[in-house]
């Protein structure tokens, strides 16, 4: 797992004008090449790292099916040679196999259906909702995708897996706001043709048809969104969080400079208006980058002055072995990255705690394997029971990873706010996905399996099958 503090009492952020903020910041981020530090003005103290749970305490809660993925996974990643030969013969692994041996692990499903069922079982285990992500992409412009069916399908998943998903536990709760929204995650590069150009020119005239297209395609989703919120409003008027939210995810370094975050500002402006107490959209932020504190702080203002809120999703990074340039544009090493992903969310928790309704920041979504940034962000949120701030922070972790993160957040700590990041569709795609996954988290994967978790699936299996009490 990766780096990070454990931070027991939270002091109250001073009230930076919007400007300054940003020019500090950009003296500090931008043009030194350091991350944001994080000092006593949201951080009475400093503890030592909080000590990373057991690997193996959820096992008890997965089906036989989870656990012989798991082991198929612990034995792909028993070191970083067997990983590194995994990543190589995994696209020549037949679909069957795929679906067989691990799809079930960090896939929702095919169908709507199948979709369903995973959120079922995952508020079971006190994950109450999820992000989810159709896994049909086509960052290169290489797969003629049918983008139309994309917008459709993507629709339709919002009102036949997101919304009865959300109703069903609303009729059986006593506070709404106990249960996080529904999210959609929108990526770029599968909502237009010729995804890398057109978000590569932007703000290029010649572009203007293909970005006209992407951002009415973006705006056609998150407006299903929009008007799903207004309804839910009226139904449950004390509801402090958003009911449902799209999610604009990141791409590439350039492709996010040039057209992402420009994207983003346009569908914040439509969707989040700042007299609204909820926002129906956020964007994804990722914090290994050196001039994202920067880059967060103009938006701030920008969103400040044009009167609208801004939402986000922060996340290390997902790009790190794809990115041409990393030396420039990503933290040195992972202590940086930490510092830098604890301080930015740390900043913005304390801005949604003290700020409320008027928080420029609206909603976050700490999407995280970092066990000391869950805990970080748990440990600032005790004490604010009942606060708007509090319901607009939430917890996620990717479907079938870190789940031991997860665990020990719901047993141990009480925390209510998770969801999962659940990918679902063709099985084709979702092997692509699941590639992707292997090679932008393969790190954090070996570190959670291996051997040791080898092991531990396979007493569990033993276990069950003598019809014992299923403990690690």
């Amino acid at each position: 797992m990766l780096g990070g503090v454990l931070i027991k009492s939270v002091g109250k952020m001073p009230r930076y004008n919007a400007t300054r903020m940003a020019t500090r910041l950009m003296a500090r981020t931008s043009l030194n090449r350091k991350p944001l530090e994080m000092t006593a003005s949201n951080a009475a103290a400093s503890k030592q790292d909080a000590a990373k749970p057991a690997s193996d305490a959820h096992l008890q809660q997965l089906s036989m099916k989870e656990l012989v993925s798991l082991g198929v996974i612990g034995f792909a990643t028993i070191n970083k040679p067997m990983l590194d030969l995994v990543l190589k013969i995994f696209p020549f692994v037949p679909v069957w196999a795929m679906k067989l041996l691990v799809s079930s692990l960090y896939c929702g499903g095919d169908n709507f259906q199948e979709v369903r069922d995973t959120g079922k079982r995952l508020q079971a285990r006190g994950i109450n909702n999820v992000m989810l992500s159709l896994t049909i992409e086509d960052a290169e412009g290489t797969k003629n995708i049918d983008i139309n069916h994309i917008v459709t399908e993507t629709i339709s998943s919002i009102h036949n897996i997101l919304k009865p998903h959300l109703q069903e536990q609303l009729a059986n709760v006593s506070d709404v706001n106990s249960i996080p929204p529904g999210y959609i995650a929108l990526k770029p590069s599968a909502l237009v043709s010729n995804p890398y150009q057109t978000l590569l020119h932007f703000n290029d005239p010649q572009w203007k048809a293909q970005r006209d297209s992407l951002i009415n395609n973006c705006s056609a989703i998150t407006q299903e969104v929009y008007n799903l919120n207004q309804e839910f409003g009226k139904l449950y008027p004390q509801r402090k969080t958003p009911f449902f939210v799209s999610v604009i995810d990141a791409e590439k370094y350039d492709l996010q400079k040039s057209g992402v975050y420009e994207l983003q500002r346009i569908l914040f402006k439509k969707f989040n208006p700042k007299s609204s107490n909820i926002v129906s959209c956020i964007g994804t932020w990722q914090l290994y980058l050196q001039d994202s504190g920067a880059d967060l702080l103009k938006v701030y203002a920008q969103a400040e002055k044009e009167g609208y809120k801004l939402g986000l999703k922060i996340v290390r990074g997902a790009y790190i072995h794809s990115e041409p340039n990393r030396e420039s544009v990503i933290f040195p090493d992972q202590a940086s990255t930490d510092k830098n992903f604890n301080s930015i969310m740390s900043k913005v928790i304390d801005d949604l705690l003290t700020k409320g309704e008027d928080s420029i920041y609206g909603h976050l979504v700490v999407a995280s394997h970092n066990y000391q940034s869950q805990i970080l962000a748990t440990e600032m949120l005790k004490g604010h029971d009942g606060k708007t701030g509090k319901f607009n922070v939430v917890l996620g972790q990717l479907l079938g990873m870190s789940d031991n993160v997860t665990h020990d957040l719901i047993a141990n700590h009480g925390a209510t706010n998770l969801i999962n990041y659940v990918p679902w569709g063709p099985p084709a795609e979702t092997k692509d996905y699941l590639l992707r996954r292997l090679q932008e988290n393969g790190d954090a994967v070996r570190a959670d399996n291996g051997f040791p978790l080898v092991i531990a699936v396979g007493k569990t299996i033993w276990r069950t099958i003598l019809g014992k009490s299923a403990t690690a």
